[in-house]
C-alpha cells in the first residue's frame, strides 16, 4: 500500500478511462467477443450460479475473521482481539465502504447504464451508454460499476496483511481473482469491461486511503487504540484498561 502502487491505479484510471471514453465502442466489441462464445449469446445466469457462489464464499471467509474478532471483542471487551484492531477495522470498512456503499448502494443505483444483455446491441430494448454517461435506461441495480469484481478486488485488503516476502503473491492472486470474477460477469452479460476496470480502481483507492489512515498519515491511530474503541460500545463507562 505505497505510493506507487496508487500512482500505478491512478494511470490505469486516466487512461482506462480515456480509450473507453474516446472509443465507446470499446466496450461492445469486447463484450461482442463474449457473446459470440455461446450460440445463444451469453452464457445463461443459471450456469454461472456455482462459480458466482463460490466467489463469494471466498470473499466471506476472508472478510470472517475481522468480523469474528470484533464480535468477540463486543462480547469479552476486556480479552485482546484475534487479530490487531486496525486490520479489524480496515477490512471492514473497506469491504462497507468499497463494494457496499460506492458500487452497490451508490453507483449501480444512480449510474443508470444498462447491462449488456439490456442494451439493442445484444437484443436488449436499451440504448447503449458510454461509462462517464449516468442517463441511461436503467432504472436501478445497472452496469456500472461491477458490485461482484468490486468485492473480488476487495480481498486486495487482505493481501495487505501477508507476510513481506508473500505479501506481492497476495496481490496478485487478489487481482486476479478480481478479474476472473469480472469475466465470469462479462461473460454472462452483466457487465461491461470498463464496469469491472472502475470496480477495481474505485475498491483500490478505498482501500489505499483507509490503510493511509491507519498506519501512515499523522494522528493515525494504535491497533490498542481501536480495541478500546471497540470496547466502549459495549462498556462506555469504563477505562479500557478495564477500571471504573
Amino acid at each position: 500500500m505505497n505510493r506507487a502502487g496508487l500512482f500505478v491505479v491512478v494511470a490505469i484510471a486516466i487512461i482506462a478511462g480515456a480509450m473507453f471514453a474516446i472509443y465507446p465502442q470499446l466496450d461492445l466489441a469486447i463484450s461482442r467477443l463474449m457473446f459470440e462464445q455461446v450460440d445463444s449469446g451469453f452464457v445463461p445466469g443459471a450456469a454461472m450460479k456455482v462459480l458466482r457462489e463460490a466467489a463469494r464464499f471466498v470473499v466471506a471467509l476472508i472478510a470472517a475473521p475481522a468480523f469474528i474478532a470484533v464480535a468477540l471483542k463486543l462480547i469479552a471487551p476486556k480479552r485482546p482481539m484475534l487479530i490487531p484492531g486496525r486490520a479489524a477495522l480496515l477490512m471492514i470498512a473497506t469491504l462497507a465502504i468499497g463494494p457496499g456503499l460506492i458500487s452497490n448502494a451508490v453507483l449501480k443505483d444512480h449510474w443508470h447504464r444498462p447491462r449488456p444483455v439490456q442494451v439493442t446491441e445484444f437484443g436488449g430494448n436499451s440504448h447503449f451508454t458510454p461509462w462517464w454517461d449516468p442517463r441511461g435506461e436503467c432504472v436501478a441495480n445497472c452496469s456500472f460499476v461491477a458490485g461482484e469484481p468490486s468485492g473480488a478486488f476487495w480481498t486486495i485488503a487482505a493481501a495487505s496483511y501477508a507476510p513481506p516476502p508473500w505479501r506481492p503473491l497476495a496481490y496478485g492472486a487478489a487481482i486476479i481473482f478480481g478479474l476472473a470474477v469480472g469475466l465470469l460477469r462479462m461473460a454472462a452479460g452483466g457487465h461491461f469491461a470498463s464496469d469491472v476496470v472502475f470496480a477495481g480502481v474505485f475498491t483500490f483507492l478505498v482501500i489505499w486511503l483507509a490503510h493511509a489512515r491507519l498506519y501512515r498519515w499523522r494522528n493515525r491511530p494504535s491497533d490498542a487504540a481501536v480495541e478500546n474503541a471497540i470496547a466502549r460500545i459495549v462498556s462506555p463507562r469504563q477505562k479500557a484498561d478495564g477500571r471504573d
